[in-house]
């Protein structure tokens, strides 16, 4: 495969990966909800949990790296703890 070609596939599939997301936002106390994460899955850092608004793509890039999951998976356990902890 080309690397233009490569990279056009990648652009294609981070766009999709961004449209899935969607409307996700972060709801409640983001602190709160990290410090539960943290404690949940001891390989997430201060650095993964980091969070800055308008940049939930970012934040859920960083956790699906980290914890080795897809995103949607990461999505659910993100909803789940807003969720129970707002």
């Amino acid at each position: 495969m080309s690397r233009k070609l490569f990279v056009s596939i990648r652009i294609k599939n981070m766009e999709q990966t961004k449209s899935k997301i969607g409307s996700f936002k972060i709801v409640g106390n983001w602190d709160k909800q990290s410090k539960i994460l943290k404690e949940e899955f001891s390989e997430l850092t201060d650095a993964d949990l980091k969070f800055e608004t308008g940049k939930e793509f970012e934040l859920l890039t960083r956790i699906e790296a980290r914890l080795n999951k897809k995103r949607d998976a990461v999505i659910k356990i993100l909803k789940k703890g807003q969720v129970e902890k707002v």
